[in-house]
Formats: structure tokens, C-alpha cells, sequence
């Protein structure tokens, strides 16, 4: 069962209810460079990409979202820390902004952030990290779950003193069981939607790994409304990863799933060599399609007759192509990549 959020309207899309979780991913280029920026971003949506947050540290930034926006086609969302100035003018042109109400300033910079926020119809995530909790909260809880729910509480009010609720909420750490923590006990008091995240999660493996569980331990138990996989690597890395917890879990059906045996001495065709040209070639493909590349008989003819199309490798050239769960022909090692794009085109 998934817990019951408030609803927020980011673009053209939503966050929280009952709309699809999102894969969200975040831009490394210099924001003030509209062309670096939007082309990062293009590459990002191919990959799946449904929101993309960029930093604007500096007005100049903030300033280059309008054109930014104009090129795109998922929403934007704009990060700003300390400078309500900064937050003032992206409001302008973003779908949603992310900071924390307490770097902001005083209640009146915050106050004029909300406005900005209410008069462009464009919510707030309150963006809560295990390394930078507020002095008497760290002084109380120190590093811990406790203490980002503490802020994260005190954020929310601030907006609700405001009369704003169109709020997403984040609360990441760098070590998944404090974030999962965090996140189960901030969703029991609230109904504000979630943005799930493991931060500074590392390099692409032990990355994938952290994300993976965090999220996964938490989206299994019906918490969370979009996504952000963190990760010292190619972006295009942070939304593969991100489609695939989802993917994992039953909760998305998009794109092009396969199913691998790991190889062993019975197998028959290169299954490695095999993925990776598929994967990459079918990576733009956006209708959910399974396909099973299995390396011999033992488990091949199961996994292919529940695939759409699939594979069977068998020795010399008596490798079967299964589809929709028969058997249609047999195909030479060197064409089973071909045959099988063939076929996945066709669908």
C-alpha cells in the first residue's frame, strides 16, 4: 500500500496522490551556460529523465533559466541556497524551487520567497541533508535521524506559518539506514509528498548500491513520490539506475527490460556482449517490452516463454528465438543481435 501524500503540480507533472513516481537527476554544467546546460539536459531526457534541478548560485544563473526553460520539455527545478534574491528571480521561470527555509534568512526573506513561490504557482521541497542540521539541532540530536526530522518539521511550519503547503520534502544522508530512519518517521507525522535520496552515495558502484537499498527498503513499504539517485558519475548513470529500482519493485513498466542468466561453463552464447549491445541500442525506446537473453537450456525455454522475445542459446547454430512465448526460429550466433532489434522494432 502506498502512503497517502498531498498532491503537488510540478510542470506538467505531479508529485505525490496517486501520480506515477518520478526519476529525477540533476545538471553538473555551469547554469549560466544556456547551451552546455540544455544540451546535458536533451541527453537526460532521452535517457528517461521526468524533472531536471539545476543550481543557481549567482543571479547570472538564476537569470539564464528563462532561456533554459524555453528548450526543454520536463520541468525545471531551480536550487538556491542563502540568497533569497537568487530564489526571488528563478521563481520566475522554473517549475519549482529547492532550498532550505532556514539558510534563506530572517522570516521576511523567506516570506518573499513564498510569495514569489504563490504568485507563480510553483512549489517548494524543502531540502533537508544529514551534513548541515541547525546548530541548537545538532547541539540536541548530533548527527542523526531525529535531528533531520527536527528540522525538516521546523521547515514545513515556517511555510505553513506562511500559508503555504504546496511543499515536496526531502531528508538524505549518506548512510542508508539513518535515511531510511529519517524518512519512515517524518512520513508517519506528515502527509507532504517525498522526494527520496541517499546523498554523497559515492562512485556508480557503491552508489547504485546505497540508492538501491535506501530506496528500495522505503518504496516497498509504500514511501516515497519521486526519486533521485545520487551519484559520482555520468547524470545518464544517476537515471538508468533510478528506472531500474523502479523497474525492479513492479512500480514502472517503461522501456526495454531484460532478463540475463550471469553465464556459466553450460552457456552457449556471449549473454554479456549480448545485453550490453541491446541495452544500449534499444536505451530511447519508451513502450515497456521484455526481452530474455539466456545462455542454454536449463532456465532459457521459462524465462523466454514469460518474455515478449527472447533468446535460447544452444550449440552451434540451434539457438532459439522464442516470441510471445513460442518458439519461431532458429538463429546463427552472429545474427542474434540483429534478430532480436529486428524483432523489438517490430514491437
Amino acid at each position: 500500500m502506498r502512503r497517502k501524500s498531498r498532491k503537488v503540480k510540478v510542470g506538467k507533472l505531479y508529485i505525490g496522490g496517486n501520480a506515477p513516481i518520478t526519476v529525477q537527476s540533476m545538471t553538473t554544467t555551469d547554469t549560466a551556460d544556456v547551451d552546455a546546460t540544455v544540451k546535458q539536459i536533451h541527453r537526460l531526457e532521452d535517457a528517461g529523465c521526468e524533472i531536471i534541478r539545476v543550481a543557481a548560485p549567482t543571479i547570472e544563473s538564476a537569470n539564464a533559466l528563462k532561456e533554459i526553460k524555453k528548450n526543454i520539455n520536463i520541468p525545471l527545478v531551480a536550487d538556491v541556497h542563502f540568497d533569497y534574491k537568487i530564489a526571488v528571480e528563478a521563481a520566475k521561470y522554473v517549475d519549482k524551487l529547492r532550498i532550505n527555509p532556514g539558510n534563506i534568512g530572517s522570516e521576511e526573506k523567506i516570506k518573499l520567497v513564498v510569495d514569489a513561490a504563490k504568485e507563480h504557482n510553483i512549489p517548494i521541497r524543502v531540502g533537508v541533508n544529514l551534513g548541515s542540521p541547525e546548530k541548537d539541532i545538532f547541539e540536541k540530536y548530533g548527527y542523526t535521524a531525529e535531528a533531520m526530522v527536527e528540522s525538516a518539521l521546523r521547515h514545513v511550519k515556517i511555510l505553513e506559518k506562511l500559508d503555504f503547503y504546496d511543499t515536496v520534502v526531502s531528508l538524505k544522508a549518506s548512510d542508508v539506514p539513518t535515511m531510511v530512519q529519517a524518512y519512515r518517521s517524518f512520513a508517519k507525522k506528515t502527509s507532504y509528498p517525498l522526494h527520496l535520496g541517499v546523498t554523497e552515495a559515492g562512485s556508480k558502484l557503491p552508489g547504485t548500491i546505497k540508492n538501491s537499498i535506501g530506496m528500495g527498503i522505503l518504496l516497498s513499504e509504500g514511501i516515497g513520490d519521486t526519486i533521485r539517485v545520487s551519484l559520482s558519475d555520468d547524470t545518464k548513470e544517476e537515471v538508468k539506475v533510478g528506472k531500474q529500482i523502479l523497474r525492479s519493485l513492479g512500480l514502472r513498466k517503461d522501456g526495454v527490460e531484460i532478463t540475463s542468466c550471469p553465464t556459466c561453463a553450460r552457456a552457449n552464447i556471449d549473454v554479456i556482449k549480448i545485453v550490453e549491445e541491446i541495452e544500449s541500442k534499444t536505451e530511447k525506446i519508451k513502450k515497456p517490452i521484455h526481452v530474455a537473453v539466456m545462455g542454454c537450456a536449463v532456465n532459457g525455454p521459462g524465462e523466454c516463454k514469460k518474455a515478449d522475445i527472447g533468446i535460447v542459446g544452444g550449440p552451434g547454430d540451434t539457438n532459439l528465438l522464442y516470441k510471445a512465448g513460442k518458439i519461431i526460429g532458429k538463429v546463427p550466433k552472429e545474427k542474434i543481435v540483429e534478430t532480436l532489434l529486428k524483432e523489438i522494432g517490430k514491437m
